[in-house]
């Protein structure tokens, strides 16, 4: 082979990669971290033919097998490799989108409900094994006066649409269905979705979001009611840091204006729930600080959520919200967004107007308050959903949820460079919801490759039947033959800096991170460094 053409080569490739968000952490990489780097590319490399090649036994439902394939077909498979037990123990920084009702695992959130008498169950039809399949449950908790002694959803007799106690609900559960465990996992099962739904039944956007969407509806039957909302967020802070996230700032959904009390009045106001929030992030660190493990858990804030089929009048009410809960709670309200699904729902334009004013409101008021806005999560090209991305930019928005379609726009990318807009990109999110059919299919590479920061997310870990961030991150680097162990310390880096934490606030953080990270490379190098 020719010598300058292979030097002319390798300086193309050099040239090419240096524009990359990690160049900068691959040329500073110490001796141990490119180590640990190279342990992993090699444990890949031969996972990738073991585990994942032409020859290598196909998950259960699945004819086709390759790295960064469907997450729900892969997910048995990928907790048996070596490379996910080395990515689970990897400190992860901070989850910067994640929405809070979709963050505990379904099986534990049934488990928080049992412990509360007040809950009861009810069904639209009597349960059968014709009508099973496709019938929610409706949760909530009643007040004392109406509680009932009705004891079965399958019994000949009940009326459809008549609460039934939780507990009861389940002892009685028809044989033929399964009994108690049958009534567990058709509660799971409306909870989450499975692979036949997200990759056969469901096989567009607009399908799987409307299976989505009903695993929110079963959901918060149980994340309305106060006491049990408590225990989920202790729940939901423990369960990232054991997954090494020690930051989080979840989207919490502020357009119910009151949750249900221990009596099952819905009468707790927002500002009760701000209350809890900051008791709960206490209690965590008082509890891990008893562990020893006072370094794990930096906090914790809140991104003001409302959906997007609200009215602009309505939307000024929200604000409001927002701006009386930052005054109150400056340390824990950090930022503000619409969600829902971008295709159908309303665009930002939509709401222009009060939009607007808020940012004229909280100069007035000397608050900062940033727009964290989701934008571009479609599939569109041009369309209302992926002109967001444009609003999202006018309006100032500090990082972008999702950002799908970006690639599209180079002008935006541009822009996103030059202002440090991080994109918070959630892949098995969008892969389950069928924007990419697998993560090699994912725009993410490009997005990297364009110098864009990326904050990793899970979006809605527990409708994927998962928690943390672990899975996200494994699929992202088996799916890439460019990106290692240092490109992904840098994302988990920046999810501190593009967070909404205070410089110094930031700084501790960061140098905690960094602290744990050395331990972690010295692990990896430790364990693994004489096979690989």
């Amino acid at each position: 082979m020719d010598a300058h053409y292979l030097a002319e080569r390798d300086r193309l490739i050099a040239e090419d990669r240096s524009l990359r968000v990690d160049a900068l952490a691959l040329d500073q990489a110490t001796d141990a971290e490119k180590k640990a780097d190279a342990i992993v590319r090699k444990l890949r490399a031969l996972e990738n033919e073991t585990v994942w090649g032409p020859n290598a036994p196909p998950p259960p439902g699945s004819l086709h097998v390759f790295p960064g394939m469907s997450f729900l077909t892969a997910r048995e498979t990928i907790v048996k490799t070596r490379l996910f037990n080395i990515i689970s123990k990897m400190p992860k920084g901070g989850l910067l989108h994640a929405h809070l009702d979709a963050t505990v695992n379904a099986r534990m959130l049934l488990r928080l409900a049992f412990k509360y008498p007040a809950y009861h169950v009810r069904t639209n039809v009597r349960l059968t094994r014709e009508t099973i399949s496709t019938t929610l449950p409706e949760f909530r908790p009643l007040k004392e006066s109406q509680w009932t002694t009705l004891t079965s959803l399958t019994d000949d007799a009940y009326t459809p649409g008549s609460w039934v106690p939780l507990a009861s609900a389940r002892e009685t559960f028809d044989p033929s269905l399964g009994g108690p465990d049958g009534f567990d996992d058709w509660v799971i099962a409306a909870l989450t979705i499975n692979p036949t739904e997200a990759y056969h039944t469901h096989n567009t956007t607009d399908k799987i979001w409307q299976k989505f969407q009903s695993t929110f509806f079963v959901t918060r039957g149980f994340s309305r009611y106060f006491p049990l909302w408590i225990e989920y967020l202790r729940e939901f802070f423990l369960s990232s840091v054991d997954d090494g996230i020690s930051y989080v700032e979840p989207r919490v959904p502020f357009w119910f204006k009151h949750m249900i009390d221990a009596g099952g009045e819905e009468n707790v106001p927002h500002r009760e729930w701000l209350i809890a929030y900051n008791r709960v992030i206490q209690d965590v660190k008082d509890k891990l600080a008893k562990l020893g493990r006072a370094d794990e858990f930096v906090g914790s804030k809140i991104i003001y959520s409302t959906l997007r089929v609200c009215t602009p009048e309505e939307l000024e009410w929200y604000l409001e919200d927002c701006i009386a809960l930052k005054q109150e709670f400056p340390h824990l309200i950090c930022g503000f967004d619409l969600v829902g699904h971008e295709d159908p729902l309303k665009p930002l334009i939509y709401y222009f107007a009060p939009l607007r004013e808020f940012v004229r409101r909280q100069k007035e008021l000397g608050l900062h308050i940033p727009f964290i806005f989701h934008a571009g999560e479609t599939l569109g090209d041009g369309t209302a959903a992926d002109m967001n991305l444009y609003d999202a930019i006018l309006l100032g928005t500090k990082r972008i949820g999702h950002g799908f379609s970006l690639v599209k726009h180079p002008r935006i990318l541009e822009i996103c460079r030059e202002r440090q807009i991080a994109v918070e990109v959630c892949p098995i999110s969008n892969e389950i919801l069928r924007y990419t059919g697998s993560m090699p299919m994912h725009p993410l590479p490009i997005l990297m490759s364009q110098g864009i920061h990326i904050a990793l997310s899970s979006d809605d870990p527990a409708m994927f039947g998962i928690m943390g961030l672990s899975f996200d991150f494994f699929q992202v680097v088996v799916a890439s033959e460019v990106t290692g162990l240092i490109t992904l310390k840098e994302m988990a880096q920046d999810s501190i800096k593009y967070s909404c934490l205070q410089p110094e606030q930031q700084q501790r953080a960061l140098s905690l991170y960094r602290q744990r990270w050395l331990t972690f490379v010295d692990w990896v190098n430790d364990t693994f460094g004489e096979d690989y």
